[in-house]
């Protein structure tokens, strides 16, 4: 019970911190410029669409024509025609905006897929793939960009999820939170190895937003049903898709809330003088307990019962130390001496 209420309160005190207003270009500074991959549908076409209207030039990437004509009819988007699985698409795109001349200030890695599949019956054919976009294509596409970044000494924002700080408990999600979980370590490494350059790097991790990563990952499902012979998790997938069928069925595959919340919080990632360096951005309370208390259940879990644990109010210390940090009465000591 008292775990309960201490995931409770601090999701509470966590939903309530977290809440950002947008920073906006200001008149008379130069224009800065973002690049947006995935910037199609849901979260990174939002994005796109806000940060433009806001006075900030976006190079919004987009895999087919039809995105790529709409996206280009909105004033201050320049789309490209970007997969962060074919490193020819990036390095074209990085001539591209290197001969516009506007620089790039920020990055936004938002584009990702989805596959569920229960993990000892998973083909690793999908495995491959879901990690080619969501992991490596988020490797290639900074690396590729990071000198025009450290040239601005500019933000580098991630698209994470819950999913990477959940896992366990959501039948045929392991290959998806081993993805986000691998999101998550890039960016707190990368965080700190670009501090000395002056690039701030962090992760945003929304939960349940209205997006068609859902529509898609469905119709990738049912077309390859016939494939699929389940022996051990037939009746968990057999639910699966029944509900894409008729998610499909109703064009209802795509729901929940507006992401603007989280376009709210890229954005203040991007341009505010002192961004977190994570953005936990839900639609509910629940999404928000169940979050923070899985971090805190690995947590406790850790210091339990080892040759080094430290006591309870050792750790109520350590929280508080890392608070004041968050409220920026004290900076982060990276370490590495004088």
């Amino acid at each position: 019970m008292l775990r309960k209420i201490l995931c409770v309160v601090l999701a509470m005190a966590f939903s309530v911190s977290f809440q950002v207003t947008p920073a906006v270009a200001q008149e008379g500074n130069a224009q800065k410029a973002v690049l947006v991959t995935g910037a199609s549908t849901g979260i990174g076409r939002f994005t796109a669409e806000q940060l433009a209207a806001d006075g900030y030039f976006v190079y919004a990437g987009a895999r087919k024509a039809s995105d790529l004509e709409a996206l280009n009819t909105i004033d201050n988007i320049m789309a490209v025609r970007l997969d962060v699985t074919v490193q020819e698409e990036i390095d074209a795109v990085v001539d591209l905006i290197r001969a516009e001349g506007r620089g790039l200030w920020g990055i936004v890695n938002n584009a990702g897929v989805n596959i569920i599949d229960p993990l000892i019956e998973a083909d690793e054919a999908d495995l491959k793939f879901l990690f080619d976009v969501n992991v490596y294509g988020v490797f290639r596409v900074t690396k590729a960009f990071a000198p025009l970044v450290i040239e601005a000494q500019g933000r580098i924002v991630n698209i994470s999820s819950i999913a990477g700080i959940l896992s366990g408990g959501l039948p045929g999600y392991g290959m998806y939170f081993m993805s986000k979980h691998a999101v998550e370590a890039f960016t707190d490494q990368l965080a700190f190895e670009m501090a000395a350059l002056n690039v701030k790097v962090i992760a945003i991790e929304p939960g349940n937003y209205r997006s068609k990563i859902g529509m898609t990952r469905c119709k990738r499902m049912l077309a390859n049903k016939s494939e699929k012979k389940y022996q051990y998790f037939a009746d968990v997938m057999q639910q699966y898709f029944d509900y894409c069928k008729e998610s499909l069925a109703s064009d209802d595959a795509s729901t929940g809330e507006s992401p603007k919340a989280v376009a709210d919080a890229i954005q203040h990632a991007l341009f505010d003088d002192n961004p977190k360096e994570h953005y936990l951005v839900v639609p509910e309370q629940f999404q928000a307990m169940i979050t923070i208390g899985k971090a805190m259940e690995e947590l406790l879990n850790l210091n339990h019962d080892q040759e080094y644990s430290y006591t309870r109010e050792e750790l109520i210390a350590m929280m508080d130390e890392e608070w004041a940090i968050l409220r920026g009465e004290k900076t982060r000591d990276w370490g590495g001496g004088d």
